[in-house]
């Protein structure tokens, strides 16, 4: 949690007026703002004011708030713009521009040129592969942190 000594976060910056942006969403919690380059017109980046690196680190009491302020910008999407649907989406860490929690919140239409995620997909080498991760990750959320 918290920035980087002597490096100022540019959402930060944003969320403390320092630096300008097109505000979409300003709340105590939370900032909305429009992406300086975006994927569709209307793309947009939300951000908890308190400055928290990834998902994991905000706290679970600001969760509800913040994805329910996800979920009124995806409806925005369809009824204000027009769209079909939306892209909603986060990175944690790797291909997190910006070390600063942010949802991608983005405009979707059939046939718009977006096609799918920009990764290969992985097939497990056998279904006791495919049982051994699920049950990794099974185990990781059942049993109390250690």
């Amino acid at each position: 949690m918290g920035e980087a000594v002597g490096k100022q976060c540019v959402f930060c910056e944003i969320a403390e007026g320092e630096r300008s942006a097109h505000v979409v969403l300003d709340t105590a919690e939370v900032m909305a703002f429009l992406d300086m380059r975006p994927l569709f017109k209307g793309h947009t980046l939300l951000i908890p004011r308190t400055h928290y690196e990834t998902l994991t680190d905000l706290p679970v009491d600001s969760l509800g708030t913040f994805f329910g302020h996800a979920q009124r910008l995806a409806g925005a999407m369809e009824s204000v713009l027009d769209a079909a649907g939306s892209f909603v989406a986060m990175n944690n860490r790797v291909s997190q521009s910006v070390p600063h929690l942010h949802v991608h919140v983005v405009p979707r239409n059939r046939k718009d040129g977006l096609r799918g995620f920009f990764w290969p997909r992985q097939k497990y080498d056998s279904e006791a592969e495919a049982a051994a991760y699920a049950a990794r990750l099974s185990k990781a959320l059942t049993e109390p942190a250690s």
